[in-house]
């Protein structure tokens, strides 16, 4: 989960196709409060640099929250925008 000025930033845009090229799989979505909500699955190495990514967003966002939650994989393929 970010939180700040995330919204209407291209953050997740940036997250889909960062994601695509370290072919990581997962999907990233806008909350009603604001946020935005990412899941992540892959090589852990390329999980990171995705968790870094959202830590700093893209150069429009500003994130003043930032919260990682490990979860057991789903098997996920692909990457999408919800």
């Amino acid at each position: 989960m970010v939180s700040g000025r995330v919204q209407g930033v291209f953050f997740r845009d940036t997250v889909r196709r960062r994601a695509e090229s370290a072919g990581v799989a997962g999907w990233v979505r806008n909350t009603p409060d604001g946020a935005v909500e990412a899941v992540f699955e892959g090589d852990p190495a390329s999980v990171d640099q995705m968790v870094e990514l959202c830590r700093r967003g893209p150069s429009r966002a500003e994130v003043t929250g930032f919260e990682v939650v490990d979860e057991e994989p789903e098997g996920l393929s692909g990457f999408e925008i919800r």
